[in-house]
């Protein structure tokens, strides 16, 4: 039985979800192997996503700090500050090419097989890549996504970038418009804008960062304004023309009116990703897409096809590549006959912008549709650490049952509020009341007090408001 296959595991695919499912099927004895195609290991999210991007946004950040005399109230003046973009991309691919060379180290250490190429399926336990065919007695699908492009929008990677494009601009553009009023939109918009792009954001809904808590995007939205961010919200884009090298940008009203044309020099489409399901052969193992264009899995991730799992961006859910690495851990950990849980009703979602967003949980609009509920909300500006540092934007707000005091939900303006958020993911995944929190002694002076106090306020017993 043990040589009737060529691997005890196959995963398709090293992002974050499918890197971490090959590394944890190996820790737990399986003889493993991962298929992917690109040339370095970690998928989007390493090499052209999350990493590449957080490296531009804080070095945006530093710049912006230096060159608009944001330091001179602490008695530190700088003259002369220039930005050498050629470097900081030069710093940002350092940061990736280290990272995605941890990731092939760790498969050595791990001893998991790099079959280099793309996979496609001949049956359930079968497999070519490239040139070879390969046997699994499981296979994970975790291909994840790629991004979605709009109609009639021709993608260069000179002057209509996507956020790969994005991330690479050789010089600042004048005028950058972004269509897409969504968390990659908005953190590369962040960027540009800090090196000196006037940005202009075009979305289609009335408000920006869909599926956030209301209050938090009207709050966001009035943050990046005041940063000098211009926002378009209910424009529809119906077009976009190219010629010497500029952008014009045909939009319209959302609900219908008269047109008008913005000029750029660089246009970033960025409405969203679509799961990468080409070129698998699904139908060869009789898998059949969702109407958006998913793998329907059960909750343990097996898909209708025995032997064959998915996790990740191709599935259902949010599209975050630390919900697919939870997924990763709990689909090898089902396939070695282990419990692996995902509870996705405690994926925290971040946006890297200055000041941060973040959510864990359930908005307050979805949480009153529910039922009854209290909320507490503390602004940053009444806490000392944030006021200490000038950092006094945004605040916390903690969403409650209002019979049972559990906690649905956490929503985060801050600097810090991508650190934040996990404490409340704790909380919540221990399933933590308000006064739980509000009770829990927390270091003096951080920002963390802020939540605290926010808790403290779903009882109307905030000490510092």
């Amino acid at each position: 039985m043990p040589d009737q296959y060529d691997y005890d595991v196959l995963v398709i695919g090293a992002g974050p979800g499918g890197y971490v499912a090959a590394i944890h099927a190996a820790q737990l004895g399986l003889r493993t192997a991962c298929a992917e195609g690109r040339e370095t290991l970690g998928g989007t999210c390493l090499n052209v996503g999350c990493i590449p991007s957080k490296a531009l946004l804080h070095a945006s950040e530093i710049f912006e700090e230096a060159v608009g005399g944001h330091l001179a109230k602490f008695g530190i003046e700088l003259q002369g500050a220039t930005l050498n973009l050629d470097q900081m991309h030069a710093e940002k691919a350092k940061a990736v090419k280290e990272l995605t060379g941890g990731v092939e180290f760790l498969f050595k250490k791990n001893k998991v097989d790099w079959l280099k190429g793309y996979a496609s399926f001949v049956d359930a336990h079968t497999v070519t890549v490239g040139e070879q065919t390969v046997t699994a007695k499981d296979i994970v699908i975790a291909t994840g996504s790629s991004v979605t492009p709009l109609p009639g929008v021709a993608i260069d990677q000179s002057v209509v970038v996507d956020s790969t494009g994005a991330l690479a601009l050789p010089k600042v553009p004048e005028r950058l418009v972004v269509i897409g009023g969504g968390v990659i939109g908005l953190e590369l918009g962040s960027v540009w804008r800090r090196l000196g792009a006037k940005v202009t954001v075009v979305e289609y809904l009335d408000a920006i960062l869909p599926g956030f808590d209301g209050e938090v995007r009207r709050e966001s939205a009035k943050l990046f304004r005041k940063q000098g961010m211009e926002m378009r919200l209910s424009t529809k884009v119906t077009g976009v023309t190219v010629q010497g090298g500029k952008a014009s940008v045909q939009v319209e009203p959302a609900a219908g009116g008269e047109g008008e044309t913005l000029q750029a020099d660089a246009v970033l489409v960025a409405i969203g990703r679509s799961p990468n399901v080409d070129g698998l052969n699904l139908s060869a193992i009789g898998i059949e897409l969702n109407a958006r264009g998913q793998i329907d899995t059960d909750h343990s991730f097996r898909t209708k096809a025995d032997g064959v799992w998915a996790i990740g961006d191709v599935i259902p859910g949010l599209m975050l590549a630390h919900k697919a690495e939870d997924e990763g851990i709990a689909v090898a950990e089902n396939i070695a006959g282990q419990t692996g849980i995902v509870n996705e009703d405690v994926i925290p979602s971040v946006v890297y912008t200055m000041p941060e967003i973040a959510g864990v949980g359930i908005t307050e609009e979805a949480a009153r549709e529910r039922g009854e509920v209290k909320v507490g909300k503390f602004p940053m500006m009444a806490n000392s650490r944030a006021k200490t540092n000038r950092d006094t934007d945004g605040f916390v707000k903690v969403i409650a049952d209002a019979k049972t005091d559990r906690v649905l939900g956490v929503w985060i303006v801050a600097s810090l509020a991508g650190t934040m958020i996990a404490e409340a993911c704790v909380a919540m995944e221990f399933g933590a009341t308000s006064e739980d929190i509000a009770y829990t002694c927390h270091a003096h002076p951080t920002h963390a007090e802020a939540l605290k106090e926010a808790a403290m306020a779903v009882t109307g017993k905030a000490i510092h408001v």
